[in-house]
């Protein structure tokens, strides 16, 4: 048996929510908010929390500073008992500044701040990924060193291009050769389904699945060129916040394929989750539970 369900490498930080009137911001020398707060945040962080929340064993390794930001994250996996080893980076721990409108969209301001040549060592990853039924990368450099790795191991890797527009070259490499693919429509346009495809035929995924928010996701499969589309999952609260709601589609999409459910079940599954998270404050705050996720899925798919 493998000693962790899911390894999810990369992708730790702090986010700042400045929740704003609108966005667009107005041209002017300042502009009152409400509260400004601070969470542990980014991509890895949220697959990570939340496929520990639906009950896999997960184990999430990555860099961050020896500082205020980096000690909040200890503290918030601590009280999580999420496993957490990391190595620590002099340049600090990553952050961002989320603008967030009443609607509930936003805009990034990301500070990845790590070097460019910053590579973590074989001997600190290895034991992690070679025991580890599955992967998840970040899209950050270094991780793209883990891939030859992964594949030696036999780890099925999956990632999240966010919004690729489908030329940027530092995320093609993650594009071609993880196993499972999921990106974000933002930056694709007209071209959503093409870029699903030449992932597909150029690289080694078995599935591309593009997050679309309300208008829901789109699944591309190895053996079939048709991208079928799957709606958002019906809100049962107010959207207060959308960061994060892509992670918890991915987890729990993760959660459903690492179970062996059918691929329409972990679709559906995942739109549930990203709706939830919709419906939370702040990024990360609090993911879907197995038995919630359960319940939400059975009442949808009783209709």
């Amino acid at each position: 048996m493998s000693t962790y369900d899911m390894l999810v490498v990369g992708g730790a930080g702090i986010d700042t929510i400045v929740r704003v009137p609108g966005l667009p911001l107005p041209v002017a020398d300042s502009v009152h908010v409400p509260p400004i707060r601070d969470y542990v945040a980014h991509t890895g962080n949220g697959v990570a929390l939340g496929c520990h929340a639906l009950g896999l064993r997960c184990k999430f390794i990555d860099f961050i500073g020896d500082d205020a930001q980096g000690a909040a994250i200890l503290q918030r996996y601590k009280n999580a008992q999420l496993d957490f080893s990391h190595i620590v980076e002099p340049s600090g721990t990553r952050r961002s500044v989320n603008l967030v409108d009443p609607q509930g969209r936003r805009l990034s301001l990301y500070d990845g701040r790590h070097p460019q040549d910053v590579r973590m060592p074989a001997a600190f990853y290895l034991p992690y990924l070679g025991p580890a039924r599955h992967a998840h990368f970040s899209v950050m450099g270094w991780v793209a060193d883990l891939f030859d790795d992964a594949l030696v191991c036999g780890t099925t890797v999956s990632t999240d291009l966010h919004d690729w527009d489908g030329v940027n070259p530092h995320h093609k490499t993650f594009a071609l050769r993880a196993d499972l693919v999921f990106l974000s429509t933002a930056a694709l346009g007209e071209r959503r389904d093409d870029v699903m495809r030449t992932i597909r035929s150029e690289g080694r995924a078995q599935l591309v699945v593009a997050m679309a928010g309300a208008h829901g996701a789109y699944l591309l499969e190895r053996n079939t060129d048709v991208v079928r589309h799957f709606p958002a999952a019906p809100l049962t609260q107010a959207v207060v916040d959308t960061n994060g709601a892509g992670d918890s589609f991915v987890a729990a999409f993760l959660h459903a394929w690492l179970d062996g459910r059918a691929l329409d079940e972990a679709m559906h599954r995942g739109a549930i989750a990203g709706a939830f998270a919709c419906t939370q404050h702040g990024t990360h705050e609090r993911f879907i539970g197995r038995e919630e996720l359960h319940d939400l899925y059975q009442a949808r798919t009783s209709l």
